[in-house]
């Protein structure tokens, strides 16, 4: 967004703003909603997948927008919202130990992210980079999209209370198909919001099935408090989910430097990397306290800054305020809880399978030889049992799945010589 210059009161020149400076303007909301509605359908998807309130995702969403703007100085046009990688360990947490339970291990991951913050600001981000390589955390990443599959087949194929297995996998086709056609074929701003068009497809081809239940929508009021749920401290559901937030945090990193070569400024260095990572782990904290997903940056929020050149961080402002009301409108809650389970199937076969490719790609792009000994070792460690879900257990102390994997991986990482070379 092109600006137009003043003069500086000092030098009688024309000074043009820095369009990437935090700017409060009342026009910037309609840009603001935008933002908001890029980051919907994912915002959205993550709760509905575990069994958490939409509604309250969308109030920790936009509060934890908030939070990272304070603590980074209102310097990066960032929008969080619920964390894809930890839909699965949630979905088992949940099923194990229960909700208040695992929302303690949620917290306890955003807690993480504050250590890792710390070592950061004391050693430098090399640091961290050395301890968590590619090597490790692309396996991890992949374990987590593998982990989901069976989530996301069961989703798409198996019958309901309303419909056959048969009309399941119709639908699920459906918004497979829609999905996938429009983040090929689509231009634009459709461009950036395949999942939404994935799930309207779906939805339109179930209603004349008979699969949508409207009871929920009528029976629900327009303005209601959202469902919180707080945590309660449990060890064994902390040590399980801990982990899971190493991958994330990397993950971290990658949006943090595509944000800033998408507005051409080193975030890395100012606010720092530091700053942006607290700011993430306070926003995952806060939100399980209120019994939302943990919160990441967003990167299809950074695509639709790149192609409408909004870099002024107070739209994300607007964008948190306006999630942070609509949080409290009881009827989108109930209309979103009307979408049927097969609707969601055939997107999170797209997404699902997006996190292993993500996987994929951090190990390519790592120019490391894969078949070298020592990643060869460590990467099937990590995929075997991760995928596998190894557990173990002392007592209360328990590792397994995901953050046993990722724990060993770490491990071998630090004991394996990188001398080690192929005999």
């Amino acid at each position: 967004m092109t600006q137009d210059p003043h003069l500086d009161p000092e030098t009688d020149l024309a000074v043009t703003p820095d369009p990437t400076a935090y700017q409060w303007r009342w026009q910037d909301i309609v840009l603001g909603l935008q933002m908001l509605f890029v980051a919907f359908g994912a915002l959205v998807l993550v709760p509905i997948l575990t069994g958490l309130d939409p509604n309250v995702a969308l109030f920790t969403a936009g509060l934890g927008t908030l939070v990272f703007q304070l603590v980074t100085g209102g310097k990066v046009p960032v929008f969080l919202a619920s964390s894809f990688a930890f839909i699965a360990p949630i979905q088992l947490g949940v099923k194990q130990y229960g909700l208040p339970q695992t929302l303690s291990g949620l917290m306890a991951a955003g807690g993480l992210y504050l250590v890792l913050s710390l070592l950061i600001f004391w050693r430098g981000p090399g640091f961290l980079l050395r301890l968590l390589p590619p090597i490790v955390t692309g396996p991890v990443i992949m374990v987590i999209g593998l982990s989901l599959a069976p989530i996301a087949v069961n989703m798409a194929s198996e019958a309901g209370d309303r419909y056959t297995a048969t009309m399941a996998l119709g639908v699920a086709a459906a918004s497979l198909l829609a999905t996938m056609i429009t983040a090929l074929f689509s231009r634009g701003w459709l461009h950036l919001v395949p999942i939404l068009v994935g799930i309207l497809t779906g939805y339109l081809v179930a209603l004349p099935l008979g699969m949508v239940d409207f009871s929920p929508l009528a029976e629900a009021p327009w303005f209601a408090m959202p469902n919180f749920t707080f945590p309660v401290v449990h060890g064994p559901a902390i040590l399980f989910l801990v982990p899971v937030a190493i991958a994330p945090a990397i993950e971290h990193f990658g949006d943090i430097l595509a944000i800033g070569a998408v507005a051409k400024k080193e975030y890395f260095r100012d606010p720092g990397v530091h700053r942006t990572l607290l700011g993430d782990g306070l926003a995952t904290s806060l939100a399980a306290f209120f019994g939302g997903p943990p919160n990441t940056t967003y990167s299809e929020v950074t695509g639709a800054v790149a192609l409408t050149k909004s870099f002024n961080p107070a739209i994300m402002t607007w964008a948190a305020l306006c999630s942070v009301l609509l949080a409290f409108v009881g009827k989108l809650g109930a209309f979103l809880s009307t979408i049927p389970t097969p609707v969601m199937g055939g997107i999170v076969v797209i997404l699902f399978g997006t996190i292993v490719v993500i996987g994929i790609n951090t190990l390519a792009q790592s120019g490391q030889d894969l078949l070298k000994s020592r990643n060869v070792v460590i990467m099937a460690v990590i995929l075997v049992l991760g995928v596998g879900g190894l557990a173990v257990k002392t007592g209360n102390f328990g590792l397994e799945g995901i953050g046993l994997s990722a724990v060993l991986g770490v491990v071998l990482n630090l004991l394996i010589p990188e001398g080690q070379t192929e005999e």
